[in-house]
């Protein structure tokens, strides 16, 4: 306190207001990765564990929240984990995918350091390399609102989380092979919900009170629909946008996204079916859980309710139903709808189109006739040790040319802080979804046909849904804005494993000239390093 003393009054207070306020809290997760039987369909299957569990811990954390995650790979292969929605602001060394981190080898560990910077929401985490998806290795992720941030919805009486998704009895390790051999998965064996098949899980509620669920699309292959057999399901919130508080019966969850949705327990007191099955297959697969009322009377009776039954109108209409609440405050205590997106001239616009071309007598998928192929080393960590010969910039055009589909490690340049409309354009017959790490973007516009410039005449420039995952329906196009405001090396992806597994992503290189702390952290110290960075010191 001796230097205390010798300070002005004015100075003095600024320190205790610092000292008072301290730096963001910090939550610590320890998480061991190994290997365990499962039996999500019935069947015994080798499945990803963390901590022993399947589904993975949820992490509860609030808004600015440094999440410090040391991670024990107890696998005999490597290991990595991704944090999907979660935006790593100015710090894409914790992404966790192969294009920015190396694997945790086996018998290693690894901590990563994130910030939950001016966010709130749902979102998940999961194993990003290989097939380890389809062995489980995945949970969900909270962050909820600061005390001081008014929240547009009275505190539920409850919170449950809902991870969803298509599964296979094969083993990833199968699955993996037959992508390898050169051929595209099969139909999934069946959906589970937080790792069951049908009936495995209950959710207890007291009749007359509101439940919050966020519920997670964590598959492989297939959109779902979800639905309360006899409840109403009131949206209050996408990947982190408080949304207009429109009422559904059920609604379509495409891969990688996630919802929030407030429901009552206003109907007789007994149980009733939750009900997730696949949209825009052929053959409809389906899953059940329990809605328990505690005063329950009497179990679910009948068949589970069904879903959704055309194909695409309804679900396109449903999609363009997603609206801001323009009037509710996000992370910070601003108004969301205080920044005017569509007041903000694009600098770039990019055309993404997706193919499913034969390459070398093997399937492949590509983005602009690009099949991307893993380099031997991490492309953020060889872009700041500036290896050559990694990976080029421009490697990926902005817009499909329509030539003959190529491998390469595909990297497309960006400058930070400009602002691109993205146009994600699907010619062939199924649904597509497309996330990208470390960005929300504004969905301004989805239509069938072709995109032209005249698309823009009927894109919602004022109060449209932002996300991080967005759908591209049958021979249709989904518009995006979104604002180039995170340096580093960044995944844009497809959500159907397979086809991010063969070739349908690239990586966004957004990059500051400044070449300061301000827009991008300093690589860690703790950073792996493999490939031709071995050597090197961080």
């Amino acid at each position: 306190m001796g230097i205390c003393r010798r300070l002005s009054p004015l100075i003095l207070i600024v320190l205790l207001v610092i000292c008072a306020n301290g730096e963001d809290p910090y939550r610590f997760f320890t998480w061991n990765i190994t290997y365990g039987d499962i039996y999500p369909l019935g069947v015994k299957q080798q499945g990803i564990l963390i901590n022993g569990q399947f589904p993975g811990p949820q992490i509860e954390s609030v808004t600015n929240d440094n999440l410090i995650v040391s991670i024990f790979n107890s696998l005999d292969e490597p290991f990595l984990i991704s944090w999907n929605g979660v935006q790593q602001r100015r710090n894409s060394w914790q992404d966790g995918v192969y294009g920015t981190n190396c694997p945790i080898p086996p018998g290693q560990n690894f901590t990563y350091n994130l910030q939950v910077k001016d966010q709130i929401g749902s979102y998940f985490y999961f194993p990003s390399l290989a097939l380890h998806k389809a062995a489980g290795g995945y949970g969900g992720i909270k962050i909820a609102s600061r005390s001081v941030i008014p929240v547009p919805f009275p505190p539920p009486a409850g919170d449950f989380t809902i991870l969803s998704g298509d599964w296979y009895k094969k083993n990833h390790t199968d699955l993996k092979a037959i992508l390898d051999s050169g051929s595209d998965l099969p139909l999934p064996d069946g959906l589970i919900i937080n790792g069951h098949g049908s009936n495995g899980d209950t959710f207890t509620v007291e009749q007359g009170k509101t439940y919050r669920f966020r519920i997670s699309n964590v598959g492989l292959a297939i959109s779902i629909n979800f639905r309360i057999q006899g409840h109403k399901m009131l949206l209050v919130e996408v990947e982190g946008t408080h949304t207009l508080q429109n009422t559904y019966e059920s609604l379509d969850i495409h891969l990688g996204q996630s919802y929030s949705v407030l429901v009552t327990a206003d109907q007789a007191p007994q149980d009733y079916y939750i009900v997730v099955s696949t949209r825009f297959t052929s053959q409809v697969l389906s899953a059940t859980s329990i809605l328990h009322y505690s005063n329950s009377a009497g179990s679910v009776a009948g068949p589970p309710p069904g879903g959704p039954t055309t194909q695409i109108d309804w679900s396109i209409e449903q999609a363009r139903s997603l609206r801001r609440n323009l009037t509710a405050s996000g992370p910070r205590p601003n108004p969301q709808g205080s920044y005017h997106y569509g007041l903000i001239n694009t600098t770039r616009t990019i055309r993404l189109a997706n193919s499913a071309p034969i390459v070398n007598g093997k399937q492949r998928f590509a983005v602009n006739s690009v099949s991307f192929i893993p380099a031997d080393t991490p492309l953020k960590l060889a872009d700041y040790f500036k290896i050559p010969g990694v990976f080029s910039l421009g490697s990926i055009p902005d817009s499909s040319s329509g030539g003959g589909a190529y491998l390469q490690t595909s990297v497309m340049a960006a400058d930070f802080r400009g602002f691109a409309e993205v146009v994600f354009e699907n010619p062939e017959d199924t649904v597509q979804s497309w996330h990208v790490d470390g960005h929300t973007f504004f969905v301004v516009g989805m239509d069938g046909g072709q995109w032209s410039d005249a698309s823009r005449l009927n894109y919602n420039l004022r109060d449209t849904i932002s996300r991080c995952t967005v759908q591209v329906y049958p021979k249709s196009w989904t518009a995006v804005y979104m604002p180039l405001d995170n340096v580093g090396m960044w995944n844009i992806r497809s959500e159907n494993w397979a086809r991010q597994y063969l070739g349908q992503q690239f990586y966004l290189r957004v990059y500051s000239a400044a070449n300061s702390w301000r827009d991008e952290y300093p690589i860690p110290s703790n950073a792996l390093l493999c490939g031709r960075t071995l050597g090197h010191r961080t």
